[in-house]
C-alpha cells in the first residue's frame, strides 16, 4: 500500500498543516514507502507537504511519483475540488518544454533532487471532453512523452507512465508509447471492473505495472451508501448507491468491512503493483493499514461473484 497525496492538497475540505505532516510521518513510520502527488493537488500544496516530511528521511528509502501536464502560474485559482489553495492558476501544457518545466517546478516544491516515477496527468475525456482528449493525447505523445522518455534515458527518472481516470486512454498510450506503469484512479474497484476487458490483461502480458488510485471511488466504498456519499468526485447517483448497499450486505454477512474488501480486491490482479488510498490524518493512515490487514475469507469473493457484483474473470483467491 502507498499513500495518495490528493487529500493532502485540501481535496474537498481543508487539512491543517500539522495533520498533513503527521499523516505522512505516520505512513512512513508504518512502513509505507510509495508516495504519489501532483501539481494539481492543492495547486502545489500536496507536493510541498509531502516533501517537507520526506526531505528528512533517507532518499533511497522511498519511492515518489509526481505528474506533468499542468503548470502553476501566479493568479486567482479557479473554483474546484481543492479548497483554500495557494494563489496559483493552472494552465494545461503537455508540450516537451512544458513537461520539463513542470518537473523542475515540482522538484522545487518538493525540495527533493529527483522523482522516481513521472506520470503524464489527465489526458482523458473526463478532463478535456471528447474533442479535447484527442488534441491533448497528440500533444502528450509528441511532447511530454518525449521529454519523459529523455529523462528516463538519462537516468534522471526511473519510470514513466500515465496518471488518469480512464483505462481506455491507458491502453491507447500503452500501444502508442514505451511506458512502464499506469496510475489508474477509480476504474478498477469493487464498483468498476471494465478494465478487465483488455487493459489489465495487456499489462499482465507485457509486465506493465498498474497502481490503483481511488480504491474507495472518492469515498463511497469507505463510508458505504450513506446520505451524501461521494462517488467519482461527485454525489453518488442512485444506481451506485444501490450497488454499494448490495456490496455492504455481502461483506457484512462475512464480518468484513466494505472498506477492507475495497482495499484488498485490486491487489489480487497480477498487474497491480500497489493500491494508494489517500489520508488526511495519522488516524486515517492507521485505519487504512488496519483495513488492509483485516482477515477476508475466500468465500466472500465467491459470494460477490455469485451475486453478480464481481466479474467472473476478476482474479480472487479460491481458497
Amino acid at each position: 500500500m502507498g499513500l495518495g497525496g490528493a487529500p493532502l492538497g485540501n481535496l474537498f475540505t481543508p487539512v491543517a498543516e500539522d495533520a498533513a505532516r503527521q499523516a505522512v510521518e505516520a505512513a512512513y513510520a508504518a512502513g509505507i514507502r510509495y508516495f504519489d502527488t501532483a501539481p494539481l493537488y492543492g495547486h502545489g500544496l500536496s507536493e510541498r507537504r509531502l516533501g517537507g516530511v520526506l526531505g528528512g528521511v533517507p532518499r533511497e528509502s522511498f519511492v515518489l511519483s509526481t505528474k506533468v501536464g499542468r503548470l502553476l502560474e501566479p493568479g486567482r485559482p479557479a473554483a474546484g475540488a481543492y479548497v483554500e489553495v495557494p494563489p496559483y492558476a493552472i494552465r494545461f501544457d503537455y508540450s516537451y518544454d512544458g513537461a520539463l518545466r513542470s518537473v523542475e517546478a515540482s522538484l522545487a516544491r518538493l525540495g527533493l533532487d529527483r522523482a522516481d516515477i513521472l506520470y503524464i496527468h489527465d489526458i482523458d475525456g473526463v478532463t478535456h471532453g471528447p474533442e479535447g482528449r484527442e488534441a491533448r493525447f497528440r500533444e502528450a505523445m509528441t511532447g511530454a512523452y518525449r521529454a519523459l522518455d529523455r529523462l528516463r534515458g538519462e537516468g534522471v527518472v526511473g519510470a514513466i507512465g500515465l496518471g488518469v481516470n480512464e483505462w481506455e486512454v491507458c491502453q491507447r498510450s500503452a500501444e502508442a508509447a514505451d511506458l512502464d506503469c499506469f496510475l489508474l484512479a477509480g476504474r478498477y474497484s469493487l464498483l468498476e471492473q471494465e478494465a478487465l476487458e483488455t487493459f489489465l490483461p495487456l499489462c499482465a502480458r507485457r509486465g506493465l505495472g498498474v497502481i490503483v488510485g481511488g480504491p474507495f471511488n472518492s469515498g463511497i466504498l469507505a463510508t458505504g451508501a450513506v446520505p451524501g456519499a461521494w462517488y467519482d468526485y461527485k454525489p453518488a447517483p442512485p444506481p451506485i448507491l444501490e450497488r454499494t448497499r448490495r456490496l455492504e450486505r455481502v461483506c457484512a454477512s462475512h464480518g468484513v468491512p466494505l472498506a477492507a474488501a475495497a482495499l484488498r480486491f485490486p491487489l489480487f490482479h497480477p498487474a497491480v503493483a500497489s493500491v494508494i488510498p489517500g489520508a488526511r490524518s495519522a488516524a486515517e493512515v492507521e485505519q487504512n493499514l488496519a483495513l488492509l490487514a483485516h482477515p477476508i475469507p475466500a468465500s466472500l469473493w465467491r459470494d460477490l461473484k455469485a451475486e453478480g457484483l464481481l466479474r467472473p474473470d476478476a482474479p480472487t483467491p479460491s481458497e
